[in-house]
């Protein structure tokens, strides 16, 4: 057997062992989100706890540190947003005979001058179902804890995950160094140097990414929930905060924050004032971001485009669920590096150059690259 068949055997063999891979996940994900969270919050927390090592903190010790202070800042937001976004919603619905009106003797006549659609809504008939249903309106968590008691698997399966991903974070903090030790082991020696390198080239896109798109979310809902406190927004934190969270997500969450404080604008009826204040204040927090933030923390040198991770997020959520929308953002920057490595053997490939053995360099490929 000669050596490029061998080769070609050996392809072969770990594409199968790939798909194969693939096709198990695919058929384990409704049983593996809590390994996924917990594999994804541990790589981001990686770095703390390396930090406590390094400052001569036992190493467990440093885990229970870092999965205490992140356990707290979890049960604080949900504490504060839940009842929150609990009493606009029900603001919400007992206002909404009144929104109705609202948009039919403002947007209405907008609507009709400018862009010649005629659109009514019927306030008497959202006032009509409001008083059919305003016991219910009033009662939605009685009635989701109801549920919730019917549903007693359902009940055990989410309290037994909530105490899974903690355990199996731990357990991947602290041994986090000899996982890597080991998956350096078990490459073959010939490829080791080369998977390394690719490992680290992920590791590096992976972790500028999520640990620069942290950064950026955290200040971004600081602006927001000062920016719209300052606008007079009744509702500024819990709005100001989910808007910060959901720009991990290119344009949702400015989008989705936008929607959300201009219904809060509209509850309160103060008139064109905050609705103002509301779009000023995302117009200046759209501009920092893509002209401040993006750029000095996250970096235009990852390589991952909004949109491809609008469509990593969305594929790998039709397909896994939510281990999918989880997985994404990895599987694509793995996915990004194998790119890179592809490209840089067409580049160096006789097809492509016409001649014998020959490695591109990046800047030969960069001289390709540029516009003639």
């Amino acid at each position: 057997m000669t050596s490029a068949r061998a080769d070609r055997l050996q392809t072969a063999a770990w594409a199968l062992v790939a798909l194969a891979l693939v096709g198990l996940f695919w058929l384990l994900s409704p049983i593996l989100a809590p390994f996924a969270v917990a594999a994804v919050f541990a790589y981001i927390c990686d770095p703390a706890v390396n930090w406590m090592v390094v400052r001569r903190v036992p190493r467990p010790a440093a885990v229970l540190l870092v999965i205490t202070g992140l356990a707290l800042i979890l049960v604080a937001l949900t504490l504060i947003l839940v009842p929150m976004l609990y009493r606009e919603a029900v603001t919400l619905i007992q206002r909404l005979p009144d929104l109705v009106e609202v948009f039919n003797q403002r947007a209405a006549p907008l609507l009709r001058e400018h862009l010649g659609i005629r659109l009514q809504l019927d306030a008497g008939q959202a006032r009509k179902w409001l008083a059919q249903n305003a016991d219910t309106a009033q009662d939605v968590i009685p009635i989701l804890l109801g549920h919730i008691k019917t549903g007693g698997l359902a009940l055990i399966a989410l309290v037994a995950n909530l105490f899974l991903v903690p355990v199996v974070m731990f357990y991947l903090l602290q041994d986090w160094p000899r996982l890597l030790a080991a998956l350096q082991r078990s490459v073959p020696r010939p490829w080791l140097e080369r998977t390394m390198r690719i490992i680290r080239d992920i590791d590096s896109v992976l972790s500028e990414f999520l640990r620069g798109q942290l950064s950026v979310m955290l200040l971004l809902a600081v602006f927001y929930s000062v920016g719209l406190w300052l606008a007079g927004l009744n509702f500024a934190l819990p709005v100001g905060v989910i808007t910060g969270l959901l720009v991990f997500i290119p344009y949702v969450g400015f989008g989705g924050g936008l929607v959300l404080a201009i219904l809060a604008a509209l509850l309160q009826g103060d008139g064109w004032s905050t609705l103002i204040g509301v779009g000023v204040v995302y117009g200046l927090g759209q501009l920092i971001e893509s002209f401040a933030l993006t750029p000095y923390l996250v970096g235009e040198r990852i390589g991952l485009h909004p949109l491809a991770v609008i469509f990593a997020l969305m594929a790998f959520g039709q397909l896994f669920g939510f281990v999918g929308v989880l997985v994404a953002l990895p599987v694509s920057a793995a996915l990004l590096v194998a790119l890179r490595e592809v490209r840089s053997a067409w580049f160096s490939s006789r097809l492509y150059l016409g001649t014998g053995p020959h490695i591109a360099t990046g800047a030969e490929i960069q001289d390709m690259d540029a516009p003639r």
